[in-house]
């Protein structure tokens, strides 16, 4: 069995119409919507083709009207394109992104999973980077022998005591150094971070389209172009 693991997409389809097929399942670790141009197209493939899919801190802004609580860097951007979306959502789309749960936790063959945007002490806001202390204690309190995780943008894959703890980075907003766009997959007990290039300059052409202002569009196809903040 093959699984498809991607996370954060933010609304960029270009990048999601472009992941390699050949998996048996798709799963989702949240965040479809903000900063990109196409959350209407991305929301109602995942919601159609995605067998698990959690809900990122983005998604609960569109859907709750919170805060996402981005980083400084990112703020702007995230409050000009959150308009945007809400426009662009049908009320059943957003409905959607309301009832996705905060946690999924599944068991195929003799391995089990537990799928989270962000750490089980705090699923939508917690931000910790590959060489954090905590994961000891995150990756044992999920009850599971592969702890998926997103909302950092990078990726990676760690053993802890047994489990393993991955990341599979960005899809649709890569932040690890370069363009591409990020994914895992998992195998027959084995997971590899993969990436793949996309057509970027078509999606920071629909982002110039946007009814933003011209300096949160250059800001977001500045991140789009180098796969860095």
């Amino acid at each position: 069995m093959k699984i498809a693991v991607i996370s954060d997409i933010h609304a960029n389809y270009d990048a999601l119409l472009a992941l390699p097929g050949g998996y048996d399942e798709l799963w989702v670790l949240g965040d479809l919507v903000n900063y990109g141009p196409q959350p209407s197209e991305v929301v109602d493939y995942i919601s159609q083709r995605a067998s698990l899919i959690v809900r990122g801190n983005h998604d609960h802004c569109i859907a709750y009207g919170e805060d996402p609580r981005c980083t400084p860097r990112f703020r702007a951007m995230a409050t000009a394109t959150r308009k945007i979306t809400e426009q662009m959502l049908s009320e059943s789309q957003k409905r959607y992104l309301h009832d996705l749960p905060l946690r999924a936790d599944t068991q195929r063959g003799n391995t089990r999973f537990c799928l989270l945007h962000s750490v089980p002490s705090d699923p939508l806001y917690g931000h910790y980077g590959e060489t954090s202390d905590r994961w000891p204690a995150e990756s044992e309190s999920a009850g599971a022998d592969v702890l998926f995780v997103g909302h950092t943008h990078k990726p990676f894959l760690k053993q802890i005591d047994g489990r393993t703890v991955c990341n599979p980075g960005s899809l649709g907003q890569p932040t690890h150094g370069n363009p591409e766009a990020c994914y895992a997959l998992w195998e027959d007990g084995q997971i590899e971070l993969k990436s793949f290039a996309y057509p970027v300059e078509e999606t920071v052409r629909k982002i110039f389209a946007m009814p933003v202002e011209e300096k949160i569009q250059r800001e977001l196809a500045k991140v789009l172009r180098k796969g860095k903040a």
